[in-house]
């Protein structure tokens, strides 16, 4: 074949392509095993920080199993879903969904043996996906504490969600009122109950943030009712437990 020749330039060409497409392709599948790892272990930081723990990735997956005791998906009824593991499912497209198609992972953390409900959740900023989890005390209302993060919000304003003074401010606040998620972000929001302090600059990115905890919350509602009918049904008996029991000390 003559070198010299427009066809020899574009036969070498397309070689080169072949070969380069498929050495990217066979690096891509052998590396995508160790991705999943990753972001796998990446997640399980991000739900033990909305609990107050910080582990390095190395230390994620031994913190994990000591301080998650639990796991599992909710349909949009609040009812547990087989066969569906939480770290599994992929928010970003859930959200995307119908309602009543939707899966709704829940973890059960445990912090000085009080239950916490961490609750995912996925919004948009200025710029792109944001995304976090919300710990709720034991009374499915109040904050105990949050992780935030994003893709690629602007440093200096919207990024900032990702800090700890921003998801500090959330601790004890309140999520519902009357059955309604009325907990916003919001411009010197520092007095109130359901409320915190926007972030300087970044207000599309604060806005999305209220956003998604109000969208995301909102369908945990019916598991929550549930939580709360079948605690208030075993405090009555306990309180039953203790009458009888009294009521035979004294008998005897």
């Amino acid at each position: 074949m003559d070198v010299n020749k427009n066809t020899y330039t574009i036969f070498f060409a397309t070689i080169m392509v072949i070969i380069i497409a498929t050495i990217l392709s066979v690096t891509s599948l052998r590396l995508e095993p160790l991705q999943d790892i990753n972001i796998a272990l990446e997640k399980k930081q991000n739900i033990l920080k909305s609990i107050g723990v910080e582990v390095n990735r190395d230390g994620a997956e031994k913190a994990y199993s000591i301080y998650i005791k639990e796991e599992f998906v909710l349909n949009h009824l609040g009812k547990r879903k087989e066969g569906v593991s939480a770290l599994d499912v992929k928010l970003a497209k859930e959200v995307k969904r119908k309602i009543n198609n939707q899966s709704l992972p829940v973890y059960i953390g445990d912090i000085n043996e009080e239950k916490k409900y961490i609750i995912p959740l996925r919004g948009k900023g200025l710029w792109g996906p944001i995304w976090g989890f919300i710990a709720l005390n034991n009374d499915l209302n109040t904050i105990f504490g949050s992780s935030f993060n994003h893709k690629k919000e602007t440093p200096g304003l919207g990024a900032e969600i990702n800090r700890d003074f921003f998801s500090n401010q959330f601790k004890n606040k309140l999520i519902y009122e009357n059955k309604l998620v009325r907990f916003e972000v919001k411009k010197n929001g520092k007095g109130g109950s359901y409320e915190v302090d926007g972030i300087s600059g970044g207000t599309i990115t604060s806005n999305g943030v209220t956003d998604m905890i109000q969208e995301r919350l909102e369908k945990y509602l019916p598991y929550f009712d549930r939580i709360r009918s079948s605690n208030e049904v075993e405090s009555v008996l306990l309180q039953m437990d203790s009458i009888l029991i009294e009521n035979e000390i004294i008998l005897n």
